[in-house]
């Protein structure tokens, strides 16, 4: 394929950042011409893209299979130091190390040094559905199968809108390239993935993760949109038949992406979102799901959408292409992107929403202590989402091989670059000003903790949820868990009496009981970072755990 010939704008600004040759240049390439790139025989290693039984194609991403949050770095100068969440903040939790303006030199030096002279895809795309408040953001890197996840992931352009696209913030993804010197610049390994946000640029290095790419900007989104007083959030949307808005908060593997992929209810978004005056919007054009022991029996939504255009990453397959979605051989973060309207069901032409009537948190409680499903207050909300508690399930982050109980401000800790507390008072003042009710709903074990109990039936958060939209819930009579002073139904149509009450699930009451007292120390001593203010205290004291 001949290269695309090239506007002297897009020329001029690659010279402008410092890419001033390019062997070919491709830009905004469509799903077809990047299929045809990527799956390109003469291509080795991980750059190269298997076409699958599903017409989907499937890469690996080698060592890294999951995002690597340690190795990020944010460049502190004056036009941002005093807004970002700093690594070093007296209230703990974050991964917003510093970067100083000679080691950002250098990391872009090298990006750029791996870049020019090279084949080149260029991409680009939006950030938000809102105009008012969607970044216009820029891809540059040499792996065709780099350009087809951003195509992917990001809203897409129409003809006339690239026309006159001009970015404003650049992604350079020179994931060939590493820091072999790192130590001299203060990082922690040679992996990268660093951010200047005076110069509105991203570096990328030493890592394949595709994810890197649209985390990255799901963090400048979680920057630039709290300082305007809007709602950023790591949460999917759905909405019902009667225009009813829900978020569903949480981490990878919690079943975020799985429950909001409801057939009754049209999908806003999978992943990340925003809040505004007007109600909910999508920041992204398609959806990362997690496909490990993946079957159109549990869900078919999902399983159908893995089809030409898709993108499958780290899965097992045989000789044929035929996909083993039970197979762990490579890592259980086994992941899909798609263009949203791979799903059938989808809210359209715009993917937003009114402001949501119902805010789940779902949490992956490996003790197996939480209720299945409870009513939260509003100080328990606020409470539960600056706890953000769950287990990170096995393959998600480099070095977690089964799930472990970890706490995650906001249900999405890695990617905040200001202070906890300022998502948690825009998401307080939200829910005040819209009546918004708040929901804890447990997906992870019952009948004892990991190894011991069975992981909550997907078909069983799928009736609870549904319960809540019925109407069914409020309905039920409640009972209170002690300590967490949670209350729960005692009965949902079509949920099992065992699933709804954790301690009666345990065969030994007095070891859940221990579990359950060892489980609320973690949360108070957890919390204890937030108690250095009055308003922290007093959350504590009103909706946390008693021993």
């Amino acid at each position: 394929m001949n290269p695309v010939v090239m506007s002297s704008p897009l020329e001029k600004f690659l010279h402008s950042i410092g890419i001033k040759q390019w062997k070919n240049l491709f830009y905004a390439l469509s799903h077809d011409e990047l299929f045809s790139h990527e799956t390109d025989p003469s291509l080795e290693g991980y750059e190269r893209a298997i076409v699958t039984t599903t017409g989907a194609v499937a890469v690996d991403t080698g060592k890294f299979t999951g995002r690597s949050p340690k190795d990020k770095y944010i460049v502190k100068e004056p036009s941002s130091q005093d807004s970002v969440w700093w690594s070093d903040d007296p209230c703990a939790g974050s991964d917003n190390k510093s970067l100083s303006p000679e080691a950002w030199a250098h990391l872009k030096s090298i990006s750029l040094q791996q870049l020019n002279g090279k084949k080149l895809y260029v991409m680009d795309g939006f950030c938000g559905t809102n105009p008012q408040t969607r970044i216009c953001v820029r891809l540059v890197t040499e792996v065709a199968w780099m350009a087809h996840f951003f195509k992917n992931m990001f809203i897409r352009p129409t003809a006339d809108e690239l026309k006159n696209f001009k970015p404003d913030w650049t992604i350079l993804n020179a994931c060939k390239t590493s820091c072999v010197d790192f130590a001299k610049y203060g990082l922690r390994s040679e992996v990268f993935v660093a951010f200047h946000i005076k110069e509105r640029m991203t570096v990328i290095g030493g890592t394949w993760y595709g994810g890197e790419i649209k985390k990255g900007i799901f963090s400048i989104m979680n920057y630039f949109l709290p300082l305007q007083g809007i709602g950023a959030f790591h949460c999917s949307a759905n909405m019902g038949e009667m225009g009813d808005t829900a978020l569903f908060f949480g981490l990878s593997g919690t079943g975020k992406t799985s429950l909001s992929t409801d057939p009754k209810r049209a999908l806003i978004g999978d992943d990340e979102h925003g809040w505004d005056n007007d109600g909910v919007f999508n920041f992204e054009g398609g959806c990362y799901a997690k496909c490990i022991g993946l079957t159109r029996e549990r869900e078919p939504e999902i399983f159908d959408a893995i089809r030409r255009d898709a993108l499958l990453e780290n899965v097992d397959m045989n000789a044929n292409g035929q996909v083993d979605f039970a197979s762990k051989k490579k890592t259980e973060n086994t992941l899909v992107s798609y263009p949203l309207d791979h799903i059938q069901n989808i809210v359209n032409p715009i993917s937003k929403g009114g402001h949501p009537k119902y805010i789940i948190f779902l949490t992956c409680d490996a003790f197996g202590i939480l209720p299945h499903v409870s009513k939260l207050t509003k100080d328990q909300a606020m409470y539960h989402y600056l706890s953000g508690y769950t287990a990170k399930v096995a393959g998600t982050e480099l070095g977690v091989t089964e799930p472990k109980a970890a706490f995650s401000s906001c249900f999405g800790q890695a990617f905040l670059l200001v202070h906890p507390t300022q998502y948690a008072d825009i998401l307080g003042k939200k829910m005040d000003e819209h009546g918004s009710q708040a929901y804890l709903v447990n997906t992870g074990w019952i009948g004892g903790k990991y190894g011991v109990g069975k992981r909550m039936p997907l078909a069983e958060n799928r009736r609870s949820i549904d319960a809540i939209f019925s109407g069914a819930f409020a309905k039920a009579e409640f009972e209170t868990l002690p300590i967490f002073n949670l209350q729960f139904p005692r009965a949902l149509p079509g949920v099992s009496p065992e699933t709804l009450h954790p301690r009666n699930s345990w065969a030994n009451k007095e070891e859940y009981d221990q579990t359950a007292r060892k489980l609320a120390q973690m949360f108070s001593d957890n919390f204890k970072k937030f108690e250095t203010t009055e308003k922290g205290r007093a959350l504590a004291a009103v909706a946390g755990p008693k021993l």
